[in-house]
Formats: C-alpha cells, structure tokens, sequence
C-alpha cells in the first residue's frame, strides 16, 4: 500500500513562519515567527475557519509580520512574501534541509480532525486503557509520580507506565540504580493506596548507544515490568544505522522500541532501512512506538502503516513530561488512525494483565 498524503493547513503555514524564523537576521525576529508558528500549531481548528470568524491578530502571538505570512497563504497557497525572503537569503539550503525534516507532522487542528474521522477498524480513543512512556521528576519531568497517575485517570485511563530514563543519559538526569529502588518502593506505595483502582507499571526508556542494545545490564533490567529503548545520540548523521537498531530491536529484555527515529521537527534523526527494522521488531514481538509528542511524532502515520504491514505489535505513548503533557497520546493516537492501526495490535488497548503477560514472556529467538 502506498504512503497516504495528510493535508493540515495549519502546520503547512506554521511551515512558512518557521522558514522565516530560520532565515531572519534579528534574535527577535527569529523568536516572533517561531511563536507564532507555535500558536498556529496550539490552534484547535483550521486557521481559516477561526480566520472567517476573527481577525488573525486576535490570535496570541500573531503580530503584523506574521499576520500577512498567514493571509498570503490562506490566499494563495503559499506566501508570496516567505519565498521572496528565502529566495534573497543566504540559507535556502537549509530551508530545505528544514522541509525534508517537517514530513507528516500534524497540528492540533489536524490531529483532532484525525480523531474525529470515519477510519472503520482503527484504534478509537474509547480503546485506549494506558499511556506507557512518560517522565516524573526521577528524572527530567517536572511532576511526581502521584500527579502522573491522577492526571491518567482524570483521562479515563486503567494504568500509566512511568518511564524514567536510565543512568546512560546523564543529560536528562538518568536515574541510578539505587533510585530506581527507591523509585520502585514509591510505586508499590501508591499501588497499595490504590487498590487496584489504577495501577502504576514500573518502566524503564533506557538508552540506545552507538553500538546498538541498551545501556543497562540484563540483570538491571529484570527489575522492570516494562522496557522500552531509543536512540538519544547520532541523530543528525547522513549514514545508515540499520544494524544499531537491529540490535536494540535483539537485545532480550526490549519490548518497546520507542520513538524509533529520535527525530524532532528540526532534525532529521536516525536514518536507517526501516520495512527490516519493522519485520525484526516482528519477528522478536517487540512493538514499535508511535511518540505523540508534538515535535517528534515518531513514528509517523507513514511508517506505522509499513510497521503495521511487516506484522508489528505498535506502542501509542505520550513521551509526557508533566499532567498536561498527556495529551500528546491524542496525536500518536491520530497517527495510528490515519494508517488505520487495528486496536487488538496496539499493546495499550490491552488491559494490564495481558500487557505484563506479554512483557514478560519469553522472547523468540531469531529465526
């Protein structure tokens, strides 16, 4: 099947602004177009529908500059006045460059609209038990993890997974060993306070070194009750990493090989053949991650449908870094229903019991 083509005004234009943000001359003029790309990206609804009813400028964040960026491109497509910009910079290269990086990435607006799409057979919110990537002040987020589990069941949701990152990532305050102790006594805390109400599911987003595995020991990681592994290093390179990946994807204890690419909306992240990835990843029984942040988005409703073709199980997470941030899981969410991901082969419609079943089990070995 073919890769399918998603129209979102709203991100196409955001487009144009940051194109303006990457070639002006002035810090200020750079950081006034990204915040109005920013407020185009928040938007619930299409631009042009808010447009008919308000003026642009009423839109926080939009200013003068930005403003005539939206009309022209409301008007004509694209704008005018964006193209003649670039075309008298010194950095179309990388305006390019910035294009190539931007591929099937979804608005708020377009991801809504994606939510709310006739997709017969596709993962609904209403399947969703369970949000399995996310980040409490045990490293880089910024919310306890009682607070994660509240704002998981003001979403309706049976369990989260807290995934706080492993030692081998000293830049987002990987946890030590003897916190993750620690971390596993809180956990088992709050459970009991629970009752079996909600439940917190002990998880790891260990790291992917440059020679692929992960960067904790196996012994380390039957500690968990799930692991999940990513890239967060050589995410700009031009070479192929097929086989690095190929090895997380092997490594014994991986059940979730999480936001694959390590991309963002600035960058490119991992190149690699990914259809051997996705039958790897098939073959071992190990689900493949569609990031709902919005500046990763990774994987892509274009490789989730590839991934789900090669026979993969798929992870739809939040990548939250606070309460708030949990509903990102609504953008992963309308990726997999752009690619028409069935709910009984994405591994957070299952209720507990089966998702530990599945995490624990024996892994088949390589053919």
């Amino acid at each position: 099947m073919g890769e399918r083509s998603v129209r979102d005004l709203n991100m196409d234009i955001a487009g144009q602004l940051y194109d303006m943000a990457l070639i002006h001359a002035s810090p200020h003029g750079r950081m006034a177009y990204k915040r109005a790309a920013q407020a185009l990206l928040r938007l619930d609804v299409p631009v042009d529908e808010l447009a008919s009813k308000q003026p642009l400028r009423e839109i926080p964040y939009i200013g003068p500059a930005s403003e005539l960026v939206i009309a022209e491109a409301l008007e004509h497509g694209l704008s005018p006045s964006v193209a003649t910009a670039v075309g008298k910079s010194r950095r179309v290269k990388e305006v390019r460059e910035a294009h190539a990086f931007r591929t099937n990435f979804l608005s708020r607006a377009g991801a809504l609209k994606a939510l709310r799409s006739p997709a017969r057979g596709a993962v609904k919110r209403e399947d969703y038990r369970g949000d399995l990537q996310m980040h409490t002040e045990w490293s880089d987020g910024a919310e306890s993890i009682a607070g994660m589990a509240k704002g998981g069941v003001e979403r309706g949701y049976e369990y989260i997974g807290v995934s706080d990152h492993s030692y081998g990532l000293r830049i987002a305050r990987g946890m030590s060993m003897a916190d993750v102790a620690r971390q596993h006594r809180q956990i088992d805390a709050l459970n009991l306070e629970l009752n079996g109400a909600f439940r917190i599911l002990k998880g790891i987003e260990a790291n992917i070194p440059a020679e692929g595995g992960v960067d904790m020991t196996e012994k380390e990681l039957a500690s968990f009750e799930l692991v999940l592994a990513a890239p967060h290093s050589r995410l700009r390179r031009a070479e192929d990493q097929t086989e690095r990946m190929l090895a997380a994807v092997r490594h014994p204890s991986v059940r979730i090989l999480a936001h694959p690419r390590g991309r963002m909306y600035s960058r490119q992240g991992v190149l690699a053949r990914w259809d051997e990835v996705f039958e790897e990843a098939a073959r071992r029984d190990v689900a493949v991650e569609i990031d709902g942040d919005p500046y990763r988005q990774d994987i892509d409703h274009t490789l989730a449908r590839r991934a789900l073709e090669a026979g993969c199980l798929l992870a739809l997470d939040s990548d939250a870094h606070s309460g708030d941030e949990l509903a990102y899981a609504d953008i992963a969410l309308a990726h997999a229903r752009i690619a028409k991901i069935p709910p009984a082969r994405i591994v957070n419609t299952w209720p507990a019991a089966k998702l530990l079943d599945w995490a624990k089990r024996k892994r088949p070995r390589r053919r």
